[in-house]
Order: C-alpha cells, then sequence, then structure tokens
C-alpha cells in the first residue's frame, strides 16, 4: 500500500475577507473557556467560506454540524461523539462549484480550534492511537500532538465517490488540520471494501484517538511532555 507522504513547514494564510453580513449560529452552552475548562472559538471567512467554529476538549460531550456537506457532517459526528468531545460547525461555501474548498477550510479550522485549545500542550498524554472495526472494514489511526504537521495517509477507497461526495476531499481535510493543529497523523486501513465503513472507521478511530492524546495525566504535573521542553516551533 503506498503511503502519500505531505509535509509543509509554512502554514497557508489565512484571507481575512469577509462575505455577507449574516450571523452563524453558536451554542451558548458552548462558551469559550467556561470555568477553566480547554475550549476555543474559531472563525475564518474568506472569499471561498464563512465558517464559525467551537470546541471544547472537557466535559461538555455535544455536536452540531451544518456544512452543506452531508457526508461530512456525518463524519464529524463520528469525531464528536467518539472523541467525547463538544464541538459546533457552521460553514458556507462554494458548493456551487464543488465541496473542495469547504472540506478543505473546515479541516483547517478545526485543527486551529484544536491549537488554541491545548495551548503548549502542558500536561497533556500528547500520543494518542485506536483500532476501530465496523463489519468488514478496519482502520487505525495515531496522532502526536508533537508540534510539526505531518499526514501520513495510507487510506485507499474502492470508489472515488459515494452521494456525490469525492473521497479524495478527506485527505484534503486531514492535511488542513494537520497543518494547523500542529500534529503528525498516521492514517491507516488495514482491511475493508466499503467505502463508507472505511471513512467511518477512520473517523471514528480519530476521535478516539483525539480523545486519548489530550487527556490531562495526571503524572506529568503541568509539564510539557518533551525533552525540549516545548511543542511549539520545533
Amino acid at each position: 500500500m503506498f503511503a502519500r507522504i505531505w509535509y509543509y513547514s509554512a502554514l497557508k494564510r489565512v484571507e481575512n475577507t469577509r462575505t455577507g453580513n449574516g450571523k452563524l449560529f453558536m451554542n451558548p452552552q458552548l462558551t469559550e473557556n467556561p470555568s477553566g475548562t480547554r475550549a476555543a472559538a474559531v472563525r475564518r471567512h474568506t472569499r471561498e467560506t464563512q465558517i464559525e467554529l467551537k470546541l471544547e476538549l472537557d466535559g461538555n460531550i455535544h455536536s452540531l454540524f451544518d456544512t452543506g456537506v452531508p457526508f461530512l457532517d456525518h463524519m464529524l459526528d463520528q469525531v464528536a461523539r467518539h472523541g467525547q468531545l463538544g464541538i459546533e460547525i457552521k460553514a458556507r461555501g462554494d458548493l456551487q462549484i464543488d465541496a473542495h474548498h469547504t472540506v478543505e477550510d473546515i479541516g483547517i479550522t478545526l485543527g486551529q480550534a484544536f491549537a488554541k485549545a491545548l495551548g503548549d500542550c502542558s500536561g497533556i498524554q500528547r500520543y494518542g492511537y485506536s483500532y476501530v472495526p465496523l463489519d468488514e472494514a478496519l482502520s487505525r489511526v495515531v496522532i502526536d500532538f508533537s508540534g510539526r504537521p505531518m499526514l501520513i495517509d495510507s487510506v485507499e477507497f474502492p470508489l472515488t465517490t459515494t452521494a456525490g461526495f469525492d473521497y479524495a476531499l478527506l485527505h484534503e481535510f486531514f492535511q488542513g488540520f494537520c497543518n494547523h493543529a500542529h500534529c503528525t497523523l498516521h492514517l491507516d486501513c488495514i482491511r475493508g471494501h466499503n467505502g463508507h465503513h472505511i471513512a467511518e472507521t477512520i473517523f471514528k478511530a480519530f476521535g478516539r484517538a483525539l480523545r486519548m492524546a489530550v487527556a490531562v495525566d495526571p503524572a506529568l504535573a503541568g509539564a510539557i511532555p518533551s525533552t525540549k521542553g516545548t511543542l511549539q516551533d520545533v
């Protein structure tokens, strides 16, 4: 199985051009840093997409998605549920062209939210992994909040689309996430022949690996989990 390895040391600049005057929804239950919990809110407005996202890592397991891409909404719900996370995403994109910009920019925004919520990564486990089966499909996801964005994506789909959604866009989602969460991410489908099952096992495993990696390790007593003493700009 051929592994596609992508590494970006320079992150793409976010264009701050606003389009439209409509406000996007946000659930008042999910506020940034309530009572000291790790949370973040990110807004990304460009000529291609308008995205507002809220993330909570601790306590408030909650999901609300309106991206205009139903298949992506379904996959993101797996991340929130199996990662035990609070995630809200409202997105409007140039879907009259295709879903590429919307899917990629949601990955970017989610990565930014994780970077913001984790801060300097002090006290966290840092590493996470999960194997998840769904019928004939079995996938593995491994993550390291290393400060170095890298995606190793070895997932192959038997078909190129499902219900009009291009499976190739999942790579763009995870690349955007890695670039902006500053993490290393390995995606592997060990076996499977149903494309939906393969995608779902990847997103479920991604959620569970996130849950493990962001968990607070009491043994660290707030220390940064690196012999360098930092996980930023490394």
